[in-house]
This record gives structure tokens, C-alpha cells and sequence, in this order.
């Protein structure tokens, strides 16, 4: 089992051991990877990343750690990054954490225990999980919601532990003594020694992770959103230096957005209320525009095309309209009240086509091309379609597919509308 140098003090960054085993490459595992006698490497654990750093040999050679992970032996394995040669079993390395990430991760660890006691302080929401990812941490909290002014006070509590700078404590204790103290959260019957996270006459709870000294370290601490998940309420935040950073981003993203609007940064959010309601009735007025002016289309094509077998038939390739107005309109010219069918395509990207026909107005049906009768559009759209390796189909009345964009689109389209209206008879 490795000794792990960062359970008594998280500010270790330097350290000297010895390889105890190395494993190479794998198909499984293609990164190398040494476990050492003892290391302030911090694996991947509890919800928390791990660190990142190098292991230097004698002559100055460097390692570069590229990932840590626990093994289920109780070992930990150091990942590296590709390299010539292993160190073999024995030899002397010396070990460098990278201090920023290390340091990001203790703010970030020991601001999850500020938030979680603060969310049970004044709520009795217990947090069922944490997650620490490149860019923001998050906590489930076993509630099927938490409210705006309820994270609000949270923040505030937790920030209130953080500017009074409490002193942040490791010790040991028996699982037996551990059950007497009440600990926000008792882990597993796993062990019987317990390592405990005290955050003065605020929070004890029990955690392998990395810790500050103390809660002025963490910095700040800021909750970004809130959202339903399958176990309760998934709150976001960020602390420290990732709490500066965010809040430069958001802050720069505002401003650009508060310029283009020529509008102060508080004026944004009525801003863009504005332009959603604009956009709305702009995309109301575009479809009631399109619908008239398919159905005005449709009864040109209709009055102007002669009965075939007792229906009509309206072909149409639209070169400057997408599909949805072909579909639109091909729908208008089959509910105009007259017998129809209409095979219609637009050839603007993606292309395709719509065949349609008014529903058949008695039972009696002959073959294509007799007076009173219909065709399947379903199928015929596949058979016509099958030429060019175009994909589609639907029902009777109804069908829509598309046309492999090629060089010769427009020909292609074409092509097959006269095929389709040389079918049923047109």
C-alpha cells in the first residue's frame, strides 16, 4: 500500500521516493504507469481530480505525470506520458505536484464542505454527491429543489465561513469516536480509522481530499445554477481562482453583449426580452406570409393545370424555397377542395421532394390513371427515389424524401418529376 504524503498536509509539493513497480504499455493501457513507494500525488477519488506533476530522475531526467488513480490494492498509480525507457524497481526519484492545480483543488474541495454544511445549516439538505471538473464543481442535494432566495443565502453563509478565516483541521479518530461526534456525513463501514476535515466550529466531516488551511484560502465562493437531477437538485459553483476567472468571462461576455445592445450591463437581460418577444412575432408574421403566399401558389398551379383522368396533377421544382415551403405547399394544392396530386421538390440544400394527394372521396378505387382513382405516394416515392440512392417514403396520401446532393441536382430532380407524373398517368 503507498504511503500517501498528502493525507497529513495538503501544501506538499515536493517529495523524494522510490519506484516499487513499473507496468508498460498495454493494449488496454497504452500510457506507462510506476507506483512508488510513498507519493503527494493525489488520485482521482471522492469526486475530486487528480493531480499532475513530473517524477525526475537522477541526471535530471523528467517524467511527466500525466494522470493518478487509486488501484484496488490500496496502491497508487502514477500514469505517464509516452517516454523511452522506465525507471526500473529501486530507483530514485523525486517527486514535483504542479502547485496551481493542486492549489485549485483544495479551494475547490474545501469550499464543497463550506456549501454542503452551509445547505445543511439552514435547510437540512443533505449533499449526496460532488463532482469537480475542469471548469466548474458541482453538489446533489437530496431536495427536489432549492429555490433563487435559497441559494442566494447559501452563498452568503458560505462566504461568511470564508472571510472569517476559520482554521481547517486534519485528525485521525476510530470509527467508534468518529460515530459520537456527528459528522455531517458518515462514510461506509470501511475502515477503522477515520481521517476528518474539521472546519472550525462549522463542519466535520470525514475525507481523503486536499484541504486549505484555512477557509480564507478558498477564497470566494459563487453558485452559478441550479437544476433537477434523477437524486434531488444539482447546484453548480466555483471557488478561488476559478471564481475570478468565471467571473471574468461572464463579465466580458456581458459587456460585449451590453455594447451591442448600446445598453448598460444591468439592462442587458430586458434587453435581449425584447428581441426574443421582436423575434417571435418576426417568425409569425414570416410563417403567415409563407402560408398565404403557398396557398395563392397552389391556387395558380390549380387553375391553370387541366384534369387528368378527372384530377389534377401540379408539378413544381422550387429552386429558391427549402423543403418546408415545398411541403407547405403541396399541401395547399391538396386541400384546395379539388381532386389533386402534387409532386413537388425544392433543389436548395438539403434537396428533396413531397409527393401528396387529396384524400380519395369514395371507396372505389381503379388503377392509376382511370378516372376517380389514386395513387400510393408512399411508394412511389421510393420507387422513383431507388435510381438515385435517395432515402424516403410515408403514407398513401403523403410522402417526403431526399435527394442526394450531387453535381447534377437540378437535372436529377427534374428527371425524376417526370417520372413520377409519367407513373400515374399525368
Amino acid at each position: 500500500m503507498t504511503k500517501r504524503l498528502y493525507y497529513d498536509s495538503s501544501e506538499i509539493h515536493e517529495f523524494d521516493s522510490v519506484v516499487e513497480a513499473v507496468t508498460p504499455p498495454s493494449p488496454e493501457q497504452p500510457r506507462p504507469a510506476v507506483i512508488l513507494r510513498e507519493t503527494a500525488f493525489y488520485p482521482t477519488s471522492g469526486g475530486q481530480v487528480h493531480d499532475t506533476g513530473w517524477l525526475i530522475l537522477e541526471g535530471a531526467e523528467r517524467l511527466q505525470v500525466a494522470e493518478v488513480a487509486d488501484a484496488e490494492d490500496g496502491r497508487v498509480v502514477h500514469y505517464l506520458e509516452a517516454t523511452p525507457k522506465l525507471p526500473p524497481a529501486g530507483t530514485a526519484v523525486h517527486g514535483s505536484i504542479d502547485p496551481e492545480r493542486r492549489r485549485e483543488h483544495m479551494q475547490q474541495h474545501t469550499g464543497q464542505h463550506v456549501l454542503s454544511a452551509a445547505f445543511i445549516e439552514l435547510y437540512q439538505f443533505p449533499t449526496v454527491s460532488f463532482h469537480m471538473a475542469d471548469d466548474y464543481c458541482s453538489i446533489d442535494l437530496a431536495t427536489p429543489a432549492v429555490s433563487a432566495a435559497q441559494i442566494v443565502a447559501a452563498e452568503n453563509r458560505a462566504n461568511q465561513i470564508v472571510f472569517e478565516n476559520r482554521p481547517v483541521r486534519i485528525r485521525y479518530v476510530s470509527r467508534a469516536e468518529a460515530e459520537k461526534l456527528g459528522l455531517r456525513k458518515l462514510p461506509p463501514a470501511e475502515r477503522d480509522e477515520l481521517r476528518l476535515i474539521e472546519i472550525a466550529d462549522f463542519d466535520l466531516s470525514a475525507c481523503g481530499g486536499t484541504h486549505v488551511g484555512a477557509s480564507g484560502q478558498i477564497g470566494s465562493i459563487i453558485l452559478r445554477k441550479s437544476e433537477r437531477v434523477r437524486q434531488g437538485t444539482r447546484v453548480e459553483f466555483v471557488c478561488g481562482d476559478r471564481a475570478v476567472r468565471m467571473a471574468r468571462r461572464d463579465y466580458s461576455a456581458l459587456s460585449e453583449a451590453a455594447a451591442l445592445f448600446s445598453a448598460k450591463l444591468w439592462d442587458v437581460p430586458e434587453q435581449i426580452r425584447k428581441g426574443v418577444e421582436e423575434h417571435k412575432l418576426l417568425r409569425k408574421q414570416k410563417d403567415d406570409a409563407l402560408d398565404q403566399l403557398a396557398e395563392l401558389m397552389a391556387l395558380a398551379a390549380l387553375h391553370s393545370q387541366p384534369e387528368t383522368n378527372g384530377r389534377k396533377i401540379v408539378v413544381r421544382a422550387f429552386s429558391d424555397r427549402d423543403i418546408n415551403f415545398a411541403k407547405l405547399f403541396a399541401q395547399k394544392v391538396t386541400r384546395a377542395g379539388t381532386p389533386a396530386i402534387a409532386l413537388v421538390a425544392s433543389t436548395v440544400d438539403p434537396p428533396g421532394l413531397v409527393f401528396a394527394q387529396a384524400s380519395a372521396r369514395s371507396s372505389a378505387t381503379t388503377s392509376a390513371g382511370t378516372p376517380g382513382s389514386t395513387a400510393d405516394m408512399g411508394a412511389l416515392l421510393k420507387q422513383v427515389l431507388s435510381s438515385v440512392g435517395g432515402r424516403g417514403g410515408g403514407s398513401r396520401d403523403f410522402a417526403q424524401g431526399g435527394v442526394p446532393a450531387g453535381r447534377n441536382v437540378n437535372v436529377d430532380v427534374e428527371r425524376l418529376l417526370r417520372e413520377a407524373a409519367g407513373t400515374i398517368g399525368a
